[in-house]
Protein backbone atom coordinates (compact mmCIF):
# COMPACT_ATOMS: atom_id res chain seq x y z
CA UNK A 1 0.00 0.00 0.00
CA UNK A 2 1.30 3.44 -0.91
CA UNK A 3 2.25 5.90 1.83
CA UNK A 4 0.35 9.17 2.03
CA UNK A 5 1.39 12.57 3.36
CA UNK A 6 -0.87 14.62 5.68
CA UNK A 7 -1.90 16.61 2.59
CA UNK A 8 -3.25 13.65 0.60
CA UNK A 9 -6.88 14.70 1.01
CA UNK A 10 -6.07 18.29 0.04
CA UNK A 11 -4.46 17.05 -3.19
CA UNK A 12 -7.52 14.92 -3.98
CA UNK A 13 -9.86 17.84 -3.30
CA UNK A 14 -7.81 20.06 -5.64
CA UNK A 15 -8.12 17.55 -8.50
CA UNK A 16 -4.52 16.35 -8.51
CA UNK A 17 -3.43 13.45 -10.69
CA UNK A 18 -1.91 11.16 -8.07
CA UNK A 19 0.90 8.74 -8.93
CA UNK A 20 3.24 6.30 -7.22
CA UNK A 21 6.45 8.19 -6.44
CA UNK A 22 8.93 5.97 -4.63
CA UNK A 23 6.19 4.29 -2.65
CA UNK A 24 4.30 7.52 -1.91
CA UNK A 25 0.99 8.57 -3.48
CA UNK A 26 1.90 12.06 -4.66
CA UNK A 27 0.48 14.73 -7.02
CA UNK A 28 2.02 14.70 -10.50
CA UNK A 29 0.08 17.81 -11.53
CA UNK A 30 -3.22 19.59 -10.93
CA UNK A 31 -4.11 20.10 -14.58
CA UNK A 32 -1.22 21.47 -16.64
CA UNK A 33 2.39 20.72 -15.77
CA UNK A 34 3.68 23.49 -18.07
CA UNK A 35 1.35 26.09 -16.53
CA UNK A 36 2.51 25.04 -13.07
CA UNK A 37 6.14 25.42 -14.16
CA UNK A 38 5.53 28.97 -15.43
CA UNK A 39 3.55 29.78 -12.28
CA UNK A 40 6.66 29.16 -10.15
CA UNK A 41 9.04 31.03 -12.49
CA UNK A 42 6.71 34.04 -12.81
CA UNK A 43 4.83 34.22 -9.50
CA UNK A 44 4.93 31.43 -6.91
CA UNK A 45 3.60 27.99 -6.11
CA UNK A 46 3.51 25.51 -3.24
CA UNK A 47 4.78 21.94 -3.16
CA UNK A 48 4.03 19.12 -0.75
CA UNK A 49 7.47 17.72 0.10
CA UNK A 50 6.35 15.94 3.27
CA UNK A 51 7.65 12.66 1.87
CA UNK A 52 11.19 13.94 2.49
CA UNK A 53 12.65 12.71 5.77
CA UNK A 54 13.71 15.12 8.50
CA UNK A 55 16.30 13.82 10.98
CA UNK A 56 17.72 15.42 14.10
CA UNK A 57 21.28 14.62 15.19
CA UNK A 58 21.71 15.46 18.86
CA UNK A 59 24.54 14.95 21.31
CA UNK A 60 27.97 16.22 22.27
CA UNK A 61 29.65 14.49 19.29
CA UNK A 62 27.21 15.80 16.65
CA UNK A 63 29.76 17.95 14.81
CA UNK A 64 32.49 15.31 14.93
CA UNK A 65 30.08 12.67 13.65
CA UNK A 66 28.97 14.78 10.68
CA UNK A 67 32.56 15.76 9.95
CA UNK A 68 33.27 12.04 9.50
CA UNK A 69 30.00 11.26 7.70
CA UNK A 70 29.71 13.82 4.88
CA UNK A 71 31.98 15.12 2.12
CA UNK A 72 31.38 18.83 2.64
CA UNK A 73 32.98 20.55 5.61
CA UNK A 74 30.56 21.13 8.50
CA UNK A 75 33.12 23.49 10.05
CA UNK A 76 31.53 26.06 7.73
CA UNK A 77 28.47 25.87 9.99
CA UNK A 78 29.00 28.25 12.92
CA UNK A 79 25.99 30.59 12.81
CA UNK A 80 22.72 29.10 14.20
CA UNK A 81 20.35 28.29 11.35
CA UNK A 82 23.07 28.14 8.68
CA UNK A 83 22.59 25.34 6.13
CA UNK A 84 25.01 23.23 4.08
CA UNK A 85 24.38 21.00 1.07
CA UNK A 86 26.49 17.85 0.97
CA UNK A 87 26.83 14.32 -0.31
CA UNK A 88 27.10 11.33 2.00
CA UNK A 89 29.51 8.83 0.45
CA UNK A 90 30.32 5.15 0.81
CA UNK A 91 33.85 3.82 1.21
CA UNK A 92 34.27 3.61 -2.59
CA UNK A 93 33.35 7.28 -3.00
CA UNK A 94 29.88 6.60 -4.41
CA UNK A 95 26.95 8.80 -3.36
CA UNK A 96 24.76 7.20 -0.69
CA UNK A 97 22.53 10.29 -0.78
CA UNK A 98 22.61 14.06 -1.07
CA UNK A 99 21.21 16.06 1.84
CA UNK A 100 20.92 19.43 3.57
CA UNK A 101 22.35 19.95 7.06
CA UNK A 102 21.12 22.79 9.32
CA UNK A 103 23.26 23.85 12.28
CA UNK A 104 21.14 24.89 15.25
CA UNK A 105 23.66 24.55 18.08
CA UNK A 106 26.67 22.39 18.93
CA UNK A 107 24.46 19.57 20.16
CA UNK A 108 21.73 19.81 17.49
CA UNK A 109 21.99 19.53 13.71
CA UNK A 110 18.89 18.99 11.54
CA UNK A 111 19.17 16.99 8.30
CA UNK A 112 16.77 16.51 5.39
CA UNK A 113 17.28 13.42 3.21
CA UNK A 114 15.50 12.08 0.14
CA UNK A 115 12.27 10.13 0.53
CA UNK A 116 13.28 7.10 -1.52
CA UNK A 117 16.55 6.64 0.38
CA UNK A 118 15.37 7.53 3.90
CA UNK A 119 15.42 4.03 5.38
CA UNK A 120 18.78 3.27 3.77
CA UNK A 121 20.20 6.59 4.97
CA UNK A 122 19.11 6.08 8.56
CA UNK A 123 20.59 2.56 8.61
CA UNK A 124 23.87 3.90 7.14
CA UNK A 125 24.07 6.72 9.67
CA UNK A 126 23.37 4.40 12.58
CA UNK A 127 26.10 2.05 11.38
CA UNK A 128 28.61 4.92 11.19
CA UNK A 129 27.55 6.32 14.59
CA UNK A 130 29.42 3.65 16.57
CA UNK A 131 31.77 5.37 19.01
CA UNK A 132 30.09 8.79 18.77
CA UNK A 133 27.95 10.22 21.57
CA UNK A 134 24.93 11.11 19.44
CA UNK A 135 21.28 10.24 18.94
CA UNK A 136 19.64 10.03 15.48
CA UNK A 137 15.93 10.88 15.62
CA UNK A 138 13.67 10.67 12.54
CA UNK A 139 11.01 13.40 12.86
CA UNK A 140 8.03 11.53 11.48
CA UNK A 141 5.62 13.99 13.09
CA UNK A 142 6.62 16.77 10.68
CA UNK A 143 5.24 17.74 7.28
CA UNK A 144 7.08 20.00 4.86
CA UNK A 145 5.68 22.55 2.43
CA UNK A 146 7.87 24.45 -0.06
CA UNK A 147 6.71 27.84 -1.37
CA UNK A 148 8.83 28.90 -4.33
CA UNK A 149 8.91 31.75 -6.83
CA UNK A 150 9.65 35.49 -7.04
CA UNK A 151 6.57 36.31 -4.91
CA UNK A 152 6.93 33.35 -2.54
CA UNK A 153 8.22 35.19 0.50
CA UNK A 154 5.52 37.87 0.32
CA UNK A 155 2.82 35.20 0.15
CA UNK A 156 4.24 33.33 3.14
CA UNK A 157 4.34 36.56 5.12
CA UNK A 158 0.66 37.08 4.30
CA UNK A 159 -0.24 33.55 5.34
CA UNK A 160 1.87 33.53 8.55
CA UNK A 161 1.32 36.62 10.69
CA UNK A 162 4.53 37.59 12.43
CA UNK A 163 6.78 35.69 10.04
CA UNK A 164 7.97 38.74 8.11
CA UNK A 165 9.75 40.26 11.10
CA UNK A 166 11.46 36.93 11.76
CA UNK A 167 12.45 35.97 8.20
CA UNK A 168 12.79 39.18 6.14
CA UNK A 169 16.55 39.31 6.81
CA UNK A 170 17.00 35.54 6.63
CA UNK A 171 19.77 34.96 4.09
CA UNK A 172 19.57 32.14 1.51
CA UNK A 173 20.54 28.72 2.86
CA UNK A 174 19.64 29.47 6.45
CA UNK A 175 16.72 28.72 8.73
CA UNK A 176 14.93 29.96 11.83
CA UNK A 177 12.40 28.52 14.26
CA UNK A 178 9.00 30.16 14.65
CA UNK A 179 7.11 28.41 17.41
CA UNK A 180 6.56 24.85 16.23
CA UNK A 181 7.56 25.76 12.68
CA UNK A 182 11.01 25.58 11.10
CA UNK A 183 11.36 28.02 8.18
CA UNK A 184 14.31 27.59 5.79
CA UNK A 185 15.20 29.86 2.87
CA UNK A 186 16.03 26.91 0.65
CA UNK A 187 14.44 25.16 -2.32
CA UNK A 188 14.75 22.90 -5.34
CA UNK A 189 13.54 25.15 -8.16
CA UNK A 190 16.16 27.84 -8.81
CA UNK A 191 13.75 30.42 -7.39
CA UNK A 192 13.61 32.20 -4.04
CA UNK A 193 11.29 31.03 -1.31
CA UNK A 194 10.95 28.93 1.80
CA UNK A 195 10.78 25.29 2.80
CA UNK A 196 8.65 25.11 5.92
CA UNK A 197 8.62 22.19 8.34
CA UNK A 198 5.40 22.11 10.34
CA UNK A 199 3.64 19.67 12.67
CA UNK A 200 1.81 17.17 10.45
CA UNK A 201 -1.56 17.87 12.05
CA UNK A 202 -1.26 21.59 11.17
CA UNK A 203 -0.19 21.08 7.55
CA UNK A 204 -3.68 20.94 5.94
CA UNK A 205 -4.69 24.24 7.57
CA UNK A 206 -1.47 25.98 6.46
CA UNK A 207 -1.86 24.57 2.93
CA UNK A 208 -5.43 25.90 2.78
CA UNK A 209 -4.30 29.29 4.11
CA UNK A 210 -1.67 29.57 1.40
CA UNK A 211 -4.28 28.67 -1.21
CA UNK A 212 -6.56 31.42 0.13
CA UNK A 213 -3.70 33.89 -0.41
CA UNK A 214 -3.51 32.85 -4.07
CA UNK A 215 -0.63 30.37 -3.92
CA UNK A 216 -1.18 27.66 -6.55
CA UNK A 217 -0.39 23.97 -5.85
CA UNK A 218 2.44 22.51 -7.95
CA UNK A 219 3.02 18.82 -8.69
CA UNK A 220 6.06 16.60 -9.10
CA UNK A 221 6.14 17.06 -12.87
CA UNK A 222 6.86 20.80 -12.71
CA UNK A 223 9.17 20.27 -9.74
CA UNK A 224 11.34 18.08 -11.96
CA UNK A 225 11.51 20.49 -14.91
CA UNK A 226 12.19 23.40 -12.55
CA UNK A 227 15.09 21.63 -10.82
CA UNK A 228 16.48 20.46 -14.19
CA UNK A 229 16.47 24.03 -15.56
CA UNK A 230 18.21 25.09 -12.34
CA UNK A 231 20.89 22.44 -12.86
CA UNK A 232 20.09 20.61 -9.64
CA UNK A 233 20.88 16.90 -9.35
CA UNK A 234 18.25 14.25 -8.72
CA UNK A 235 19.36 11.28 -6.67
CA UNK A 236 18.94 8.00 -8.53
CA UNK A 237 19.35 9.69 -11.92
CA UNK A 238 22.26 12.13 -11.86
CA UNK A 239 24.12 10.28 -9.11
CA UNK A 240 23.90 7.15 -6.97
CA UNK A 241 26.17 4.76 -5.08
CA UNK A 242 28.06 3.86 -8.26
CA UNK A 243 28.85 7.48 -9.18
CA UNK A 244 31.81 9.59 -8.08
CA UNK A 245 30.48 13.01 -6.91
CA UNK A 246 33.36 14.73 -8.73
CA UNK A 247 31.93 13.32 -11.98
CA UNK A 248 28.38 14.29 -11.00
CA UNK A 249 28.82 18.05 -10.87
CA UNK A 250 29.22 17.97 -7.10
CA UNK A 251 32.90 18.88 -6.76
CA UNK A 252 31.88 22.14 -5.05
CA UNK A 253 30.36 20.09 -2.22
CA UNK A 254 33.44 17.90 -1.61
CA UNK A 255 36.15 19.15 0.74
CA UNK A 256 39.48 17.79 -0.45
CA UNK A 257 41.53 20.78 0.74
CA UNK A 258 41.46 20.39 4.50
CA UNK A 259 43.18 17.61 6.43
CA UNK A 260 39.81 16.34 7.65
CA UNK A 261 39.10 12.73 6.78
CA UNK A 262 35.64 11.54 5.80
CA UNK A 263 34.07 8.38 4.46
CA UNK A 264 35.05 7.95 0.80
CA UNK A 265 37.82 10.56 0.74
CA UNK A 266 40.64 8.09 0.11
CA UNK A 267 38.77 6.56 -2.83
CA UNK A 268 38.18 10.00 -4.38
CA UNK A 269 41.85 10.88 -4.15
CA UNK A 270 42.94 7.60 -5.73
CA UNK A 271 40.49 7.42 -8.62
CA UNK A 272 41.33 9.27 -11.86
CA UNK A 273 38.43 11.27 -13.25
CA UNK A 274 37.00 10.24 -16.61
CA UNK A 275 33.68 12.09 -16.85
CA UNK A 276 31.97 15.40 -16.22
CA UNK A 277 28.32 16.35 -15.80
CA UNK A 278 27.48 18.82 -18.56
CA UNK A 279 24.41 20.55 -19.94
CA UNK A 280 22.97 19.69 -23.35
CA UNK A 281 20.74 21.88 -25.50
CA UNK A 282 18.91 20.00 -28.26
CA UNK A 283 19.33 21.62 -31.68
CA UNK A 284 16.89 19.38 -33.58
CA UNK A 285 13.23 18.63 -32.90
CA UNK A 286 12.62 16.03 -30.20
CA UNK A 287 12.90 15.51 -26.44
CA UNK A 288 16.00 14.46 -24.52
CA UNK A 289 15.42 11.77 -21.86
CA UNK A 290 17.54 9.92 -19.31
CA UNK A 291 19.62 6.93 -20.51
CA UNK A 292 19.87 8.17 -24.10
CA UNK A 293 23.38 7.64 -25.50
CA UNK A 294 25.57 10.62 -26.36
CA UNK A 295 28.43 10.49 -28.90
CA UNK A 296 31.21 13.07 -28.57
CA UNK A 297 34.62 13.67 -30.14
CA UNK A 298 36.20 12.09 -27.04
CA UNK A 299 33.99 9.04 -26.63
CA UNK A 300 30.56 8.00 -25.45
CA UNK A 301 28.38 9.39 -22.68
CA UNK A 302 24.81 9.18 -21.43
CA UNK A 303 22.00 11.54 -20.48
CA UNK A 304 21.17 11.36 -16.78
CA UNK A 305 18.19 13.76 -16.78
CA UNK A 306 16.38 15.23 -19.76
CA UNK A 307 13.10 16.98 -20.54
CA UNK A 308 11.41 19.77 -22.43
CA UNK A 309 12.24 23.14 -20.85
CA UNK A 310 9.17 25.41 -20.65
CA UNK A 311 11.36 28.46 -19.93
CA UNK A 312 13.69 27.90 -22.91
CA UNK A 313 10.97 26.35 -25.10
CA UNK A 314 13.30 23.56 -26.19
CA UNK A 315 14.68 20.33 -24.84
CA UNK A 316 17.57 20.27 -22.34
CA UNK A 317 19.48 17.63 -20.41
CA UNK A 318 22.21 16.86 -17.94
CA UNK A 319 24.63 14.28 -19.33
CA UNK A 320 27.68 12.42 -18.08
CA UNK A 321 30.23 12.76 -20.88
CA UNK A 322 34.05 12.52 -21.17
CA UNK A 323 35.65 15.31 -19.17
CA UNK A 324 37.70 16.50 -22.18
CA UNK A 325 34.59 17.60 -24.11
CA UNK A 326 34.44 21.44 -24.07
CA UNK A 327 31.38 23.66 -23.79
CA UNK A 328 30.12 24.61 -27.24
CA UNK A 329 30.91 21.28 -28.89
CA UNK A 330 28.16 19.73 -30.99
CA UNK A 331 27.36 16.13 -30.03
CA UNK A 332 24.99 13.42 -31.27
CA UNK A 333 22.21 11.90 -29.18
CA UNK A 334 20.37 8.68 -30.01
CA UNK A 335 16.66 9.51 -29.56
CA UNK A 336 14.64 6.38 -30.32
CA UNK A 337 15.75 5.47 -33.83
CA UNK A 338 17.09 8.89 -34.77
CA UNK A 339 20.43 10.61 -34.26
CA UNK A 340 19.83 14.22 -33.17
CA UNK A 341 22.21 17.14 -32.74
CA UNK A 342 22.80 18.80 -29.37
CA UNK A 343 25.22 21.42 -28.05
CA UNK A 344 27.23 21.12 -24.85
CA UNK A 345 26.49 24.10 -22.60
CA UNK A 346 27.23 25.19 -19.06
CA UNK A 347 24.30 24.82 -16.68
CA UNK A 348 22.14 26.05 -14.93
CA UNK A 349 19.83 26.70 -17.84
CA UNK A 350 17.45 29.04 -16.00
CA UNK A 351 17.10 30.64 -12.59
CA UNK A 352 15.25 33.56 -11.01
CA UNK A 353 12.65 33.53 -13.76
CA UNK A 354 15.10 33.92 -16.65
CA UNK A 355 16.92 31.82 -19.22
CA UNK A 356 20.70 31.72 -18.71
CA UNK A 357 21.46 30.21 -22.12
Amino acid sequence: MLKRTPLYQAHSDMGAKLVDFGGWEMPLHYGSQIEEHHQVRRDCGMFDVSHMQVLDIRGSDSRNFLSHLVANNVDKLRTPGKALYSAMLNADGGVVDDLIIYFMDESWFRIVVNAGTADKDIAWMEKQATGFSIEISPKRDLAMIAVQGPNAREKVWEALPGSRELTERLIPFSAVEMGTMFIARTGYTGEDGFEIMIPAKAAPFFWATLAEKGVKPIGLGARDTLRLEAGMNLYGQDMDETVNPLEAGLAWTVDLKSERDFIGKAALLERPLKYQLAGLLLLDRGVLRSHQKVSTSHGEGEITSGSFSPTLDQSIALARIPREVPAGEEVRVMVRDKVLRAKVVKYPFARNGKSLI
